[in-house]
């Protein structure tokens, strides 16, 4: 079970993957998303999580440059996620998306590059972009966002590499079972977006009376379940008290009843948009 900060899954292609990163989803560009960046890096994280449509990737790139020059860490040492955003979605034009996320961030590679949403007609089209970005060395791995296990199933019938990774809205009134059981068939590593549920469940009394008992914050527990579901996490704060606590999740556990009472507040209830019912 993970025990630190730097506790890695490994991923299919056999690239180590940071159990707990950073979000930056709302974050607008600006000294606070710098700030937030660099903040998480110096408190221990390694993992940061982006995308094209958060339209921060500038600031992203500068809070990891200053995070590195203080901390004297290298580029190697970071796991850095970017999506393609579904107006660029298709064969060519997810080869550019890529390059212009690279410019922005200022590297030279990414360490996971994601299709954003299931666009129908052309994720495919897309995949093969992300293969051929994969093989060309300028993102060492590949997955997808927001896949149902429908979508997964269309993509695996032509896929010539399986994602690596699906990440989808997942927090405890939406537990995602099936999809998470056949993400493990398949070898798919499953990450949370959203995982405190926006902050909707920092009030659930359930979770405050585990919370109580462990002498933790409601978010620290619905993250160490996540980790105990064996599910990648990458909640947001700019906050630097709030990165700190996010990441105190190491030095405990859930018993597996309070493991099942949290994980019996599922509703099937999202907060983001349906995958399989999105006009954007």
């Amino acid at each position: 079970m993970t025990r630190h900060l730097q506790d890695t899954t490994t991923l299919h292609n056999g690239v180590k993957m940071p159990w707990l990163g950073l979000g930056v989803f709302k974050v607008e560009e600006g000294p606070e998303l710098v700030e937030a960046v660099k903040t998480a890096i110096k408190n221990g994280y390694r993992s940061i999580d982006t995308a094209a449509v958060y339209g921060n990737e500038e600031g992203v790139g500068q809070g990891i440059r200053e995070g590195l020059a203080e901390t004297g860490l290298s580029r190697e040492d970071l796991f850095v996620t970017s999506k393609v955003w579904n107006a660029d979605q298709g064969y060519e034009s997810t080869l550019q998306a890529l390059e212009v996320s690279l410019k922005k961030l200022g590297l030279d590679y990414l360490d996971l590059y994601l299709i954003h949403w299931p666009v129908q007609g052309k994720y495919k089209d897309t995949w093969r972009a992300l293969e051929a970005i994969y093989e060309s060395g300028k993102a060492r791995s590949i997955g997808v966002s927001n896949f149902h296990v429908h979508h997964l199933q269309d993509l695996l019938q032509d896929a010539k590499i399986n994602p690596m990774v699906d990440q989808v809205e997942f927090h405890p009134c939406l537990t995602q079972e099936e999809l998470r059981a056949y993400c493990r068939e398949q070898g798919i590593q499953f990450e949370a977006w959203s995982p405190l549920m926006q902050g909707e469940l920092l009030d659930n009394e359930v979770l405050k009376s585990i919370a109580d008992r462990h002498g933790k914050s409601v978010a620290q527990i619905i993250l160490r379940w996540d980790l105990q579901n064996g599910v990648v996490t990458i909640p947001k704060s700019t906050k630097e008290h709030r990165i700190i606590e996010n990441a105190s999740v190491f030095d405990f556990e859930l018993t597996a009843d309070e493991m099942s009472r949290i994980s019996a507040l599922n509703e099937n209830r999202r907060v983001g948009p349906d995958p399989d019912n999105f006009d954007f």
